[in-house]
This record gives C-alpha cells, structure tokens and sequence, in this order.
C-alpha cells in the first residue's frame, strides 16, 4: 500500500491484471469489450459489483454500496465510480469485475451457469464478499449458501481467517473482524461471531465470508455517518484494498 493511499504494484500479477487477462479471453470467446463494466474499468480504479443470482433475494442493503463508495472517496486516492453495478451472476461480464458482493436472507441454489460463473471467477482471481444478512450461523442463507461453496470448491474450503490476516492490516489496523451493532442487539443465533471465513486459491483470498451481516450495518444514509462516534466502513476500506491489492 502506498503511503498516498493509492494500490501499488507487488509480486507477481495484481488482482486487476488477473482479471483484464480473464477479460481477453472472454473477448475471444465473443463476449464483447464495450461493456458498460469494461468501459469503467478504464476510467476507474474501483467499481462495485453487486451479484444478482435466480434464488433468494440479493437485492439487499441497497444503500449500503454508497457508504463504501463514500469511504474510499474519504480515505484514499483511489478513482473510484460512483454507481454501484448490478450484474446476473449467470452473465460472463461479471467475470471482469475485480470485486463483487453478494447477500441475502433466503435460500441460495445457484444454477448450473451461476455455478459455472462463481468457481470460475473465484478460480481465475476474483474477490468476492458474501454477507448473511442474518447473521445466524444455522440460518437458511449460511447453510444454503455453505453447501453451494462445499458442492463448488469442497467441504473443506472455507476456512476461518486468523486473526493476523493481512485483510485486518490492509488499510486500517483491526486486531480481528470489527463486531456490529446488529450481533450485539441479539437477532438469529444471538452470538458474537468472532471471526470472518474465506476461501483462498493459490494463495489468494477469492472469497471473504460474513456471517456479522455487514451490509446491514453500512446500510443507512451516508449522511448520517457524522453521527457516529467511530465510522464503521473503515473495515470496508480494508477489504476493498485487500481485494485490489493481493
């Protein structure tokens, strides 16, 4: 990270350039480069890409996408868009898109293309953050969705990140997943979950799994965000660095 909060280049390829190599190759296969995601790509370095899949219901927290949009205009240098992107999970274009999100209450069972399309992306060096909006360990969304990543990637792939993960470093320094008001109030298993999943491929987290229901805590109008004692989207800050810069 450099010190003018810009993302800098480290070893190897960056997640970006992963991605634009994926791009081409979706070129080849007739996907067209005149996208309105690819267009932005050039003119940005951030976007926000919100998953549509067939089940469930995805179309949550929608105002939770402008109070990140406005915490990376606040904290970095990063040229970032301000509309946030909805694209159907089953649709190749979303393959380009460094950072996606997805969330919900309800039962996920992607389709045999959703399916094809998130092993894809996540194999090929997408991030994505998947957020239980009920924040229950044992609830429709985190048992559906937990078997669709098992059925995708294998039992054993989402682990539990520790806490010196240089997601909690990335930007801001946190000793471990910030807590939300929303656990501490009691809803769904009544628990303080204390830690973040992930899925790592190739030494690269691919997917970042929350079962603290971040969406809902960021979800408020960014004006009021004065009002807080402490802002509580630093830690979408870090996880937006994290995912461009790893």
């Amino acid at each position: 990270m450099r010190s003018d909060g810009r993302t800098g280049a480290r070893g190897g390829l960056s997640r970006a350039q992963v991605l634009r190599l994926l791009g081409g190759g979706l070129m080849a296969c007739g996907v067209a480069a005149a996208t309105p995601l690819r267009a932005a790509a050039g003119r940005y370095d951030f976007r926000f890409t919100r998953l549509r899949y067939q089940s469930g219901d995805w179309d949550v927290d929608q105002r939770m996408p402008a109070n990140l949009i406005t915490a990376l205009i606040d904290y970095t240098n990063l040229r970032v868009d301000p509309v946030e992107h909805v694209v159907d999970l089953a649709d190749p274009k979303m393959l380009t898109a460094p950072f996606c999100y997805l969330a919900g209450h309800k039962l996920v069972e992607f389709s045999a293309a959703e399916r094809r399309n998130f092993a894809r992306y996540v194999r090929s060096g997408g991030f994505v953050l998947v957020d239980d909006c009920n924040h229950d360990i044992d609830g429709l969304f985190a048992r559906s969705f937990e078997a669709e990543m098992g059925r995708i990637f294998g039992p054993k792939a989402l682990q539990t990140l520790p806490r010196g993960h240089p997601l909690y470093r990335s930007f801001f320094k946190f000793d471990g997943p910030p807590n939300t008001a929303l656990e501490l109030n009691g809803w769904g298993d009544d628990l303080v979950h204390d830690y973040l999943k992930g899925i790592t491929i190739d030494g690269r987290l691919g997917l970042l799994y929350s079962n603290k229901d971040y969406g809902c805590e960021w979800d408020y109008d960014w004006r009021n965000k004065r009002f807080l004692a402490e802002d509580n989207t630093r830690f979408a800050v870090n996880i937006v660095i994290y995912a461009l810069t790893s």
